[in-house]
């Protein structure tokens, strides 16, 4: 019998109308679009409307992948969300987008990695696929960070936008799909990169509901210096741990955190910029929806067979890198 592997067989993306400009957050705090540019290369990301709550956003996700695919969502057996700010501490964000969507036949939960956090859901989500237990999972990274992001902190709301999407994955036989993956984590990095008030180790009170600890929080240089790093590294790691070398990579999808660590990453890889999936213009950083954001906008571009290499690094710390076959040609 052919070994399973779980393959991409259908991708879609969805990001707000609403767009919140360089020249919009100079009106907030103290910056300016040169300033903002040449430090991250994001010139807009997207809101969310009033309202607009994350599971929205995976409906919209969850339906166009079933439209694309021509499936129902009742043929779903999984859903799996990769993020970090869900419509609620619980139920899980994965259970309201199964009843909002109509999946009456699927479970799933919610996989809290922050920007690693469709890296990690994928990899989940893998497994159902390749011991059997179901034929068609989809894996979601999104985020609606504008609902945790303090619009007078300048280190944090220029960076920062809301979106996300997802992919379908089913089994295959053919030697497609996810061929390998190298997940990591170091918890001595979560000060330096967290929301600290709202969990139970500091939950919300009358004293604190309104102070900047409520909201994201960043040590810029310390991140930015582990991103390059870890990123870069695990990204040729599992390269070397594959023999692949750089001809034999058609697309590097990085998460899209700042363009010099999307730069450094594929110089460590030994590849051209014009095999780097590079949005990060248009959408900021939307955590754990830019790399599935990115596989959407780019999908007539992907032919089957080709080899495509998935890394991100995000608070925590946790970092990764996923080596896929990618499965189909769009139509």
């Amino acid at each position: 019998m052919s070994k399973i592997t779980a393959s991409i067989t259908s991708v879609h993306g969805y990001v707000p109308e609403k767009r919140l400009t360089n020249a919009d957050l100079e009106k907030l705090v103290d910056t300016n679009d040169e300033w903002i540019l040449s430090r991250t290369g994001i010139k807009e990301r997207r809101i969310a409307a009033k309202g607009e709550a994350l599971s929205d956003f995976g409906v919209k996700i969850v339906e166009g992948i079933c439209k694309k695919r021509g499936i129902s969502p009742e043929e779903l057996d999984m859903i799996i969300v990769g993020t970090i700010t869900g419509d609620y501490r619980f139920p899980s964000t994965s259970n309201v987008i199964c009843d909002k969507v109509g999946a009456k036949n699927a479970w799933g939960y919610d996989v809290s990695a922050a920007c690693s956090g469709f890296l990690y859901a994928l990899d989940s989500g893998k497994q159902y696929i390749e011991n059997g237990t179901c034929k068609k999972v989809i894996v979601i990274g999104a985020d609606h960070m504008s609902s945790i992001l303090n619009y007078s902190d300048r280190a944090t709301c220029i960076i920062f936008g809301d979106g996300g999407g997802g992919v379908l994955l089913e089994p295959d036989t053919d030697g497609y799909g996810i061929q390998d993956s190298i997940l990591k984590a170091d918890g001595s990095g979560r000060h330096y990169l967290l929301q600290a008030i709202g969990g139970s180790a500091e939950p919300v009170t009358k004293e604190n509901a309104c102070t900047p600890e409520m909201y994201v929080h960043q040590e810029g240089q310390t991140v930015f210096k582990n991103a390059v790093k870890n990123m870069a590294d695990v990204s040729a790691e599992i390269m070397e741990k594959n023999n692949l070398s750089s001809d034999d990579i058609t697309w590097l999808v990085p998460h899209q955190a700042n363009l010099r660590i999307i730069d450094a990453t594929a110089r460590r890889m030994g590849l051209e910029k014009d095999k780097v999936m590079i949005n990060i213009q248009k959408f900021g950083n939307t955590t754990a929806g830019t790399i599935p954001l990115c596989l959407w906008e780019w999908e007539d571009k992907l032919k089957k067979g080709d080899n495509i290499v998935l890394a991100a690094f995000g608070g925590g710390f946790t970092w990764g890198a996923i080596y896929l076959k990618w499965a189909y040609t769009a139509k």
